[in-house]
This record gives C-alpha cells, sequence and structure tokens, in this order.
C-alpha cells in the first residue's frame, strides 16, 4: 500500500516538491554559508519524494548551532514552506481521496519550520520512537 501512496503522490506533488527543494538546496550550496542549509534541502527533497513509509525525528546529538541555524531558517524559508504544505495540505484534504496525501502535507510542516538537527529514518525502524537510543 506504501508503494502506491508513494506513486501517486509522486506524480500528483511529489515530484514538483522535491524539485523546489532541490533548486533551493543548489542555491544554498553556491551562497558557500548556507550549505548546511543545502544539505538540509537535499534531505527534505528526498522525504518529499517518497514520504509514504517514513518519519522524522529529533536528533539526539543537535547542538546549539542546529538551533540557532533554526531560528535563521524560520525567518528566511520555514514559515513560507509551512504555509506552502498546509495550504497544499487543506486543498488534498477536500476530497476524501485525497486525504492521505493532505496528512503527508502536515507531517511534512515540521521539518520544513525547523530541518536542522531531525532525520528522516524509516518508520518501521527502531530508529522511528522515541524511546530508541543510539
Amino acid at each position: 500500500m506504501r508503494t502506491l501512496l508513494n506513486v501517486v503522490w509522486l506524480v500528483l506533488s511529489g515530484l514538483w516538491m522535491a524539485l523546489g527543494y532541490v533548486v533551493a538546496g543548489i542555491i544554498c550550496f553556491i551562497l558557500i554559508i548556507t550549505i548546511p542549509f543545502g544539505i538540509a534541502c537535499f534531505r527534505i527533497a528526498a522525504y518529499a519524494l517518497w514520504p509514504f513509509g517514513q518519519t522524522v525525528r529529533q536528533r539526539g546529538d543537535a547542538g546549539a548551532a542546529s538551533g540557532v541555524g533554526n531560528v535563521i531558517w524560520l525567518i528566511v524559508a520555514g514559515i513560507w514552506l509551512a504555509l506552502g504544505h498546509i495550504t497544499a495540505g487543506i486543498a488534498f484534504c477536500v476530497t476524501l481521496i485525497g486525504i492521505p496525501f493532505g496528512i503527508a502535507h502536515f507531517k511534512m510542516v515540521p521539518v520544513s519550520l525547523m530541518p536542522l538537527g531531525r532525520e528522516i529514518v524509516p518508520s518501521d525502524s527502531p530508529a522511528a520512537y522515541p524511546a530508541y537510543r543510539w
């Protein structure tokens, strides 16, 4: 079922979202000082391509630099990306068939707001659970 949802997601929304994140990542790599944001963009792009069966979790080793970077990201891009995901999620949830895709958009809001210090893991791996320790 995950594969079917991911394929439909890829056609309806995933490819365009991932392309947007990749373009943003390339721009961040060109502006050398924003390379950490570019890495986060590429990570989110991979998640935007194939979101079903994956989850986002907070990394235990994220420090103060991730917090400062997240505040900068939130001001510059995070709010706009989150609003885009919320708008698309509402639009998908209008139809009965689109509800899983709307939920996937809502699931992407936290990582689009503050991507640094987070990682994307398979939903069925032990690392997906908050009690899991490295």
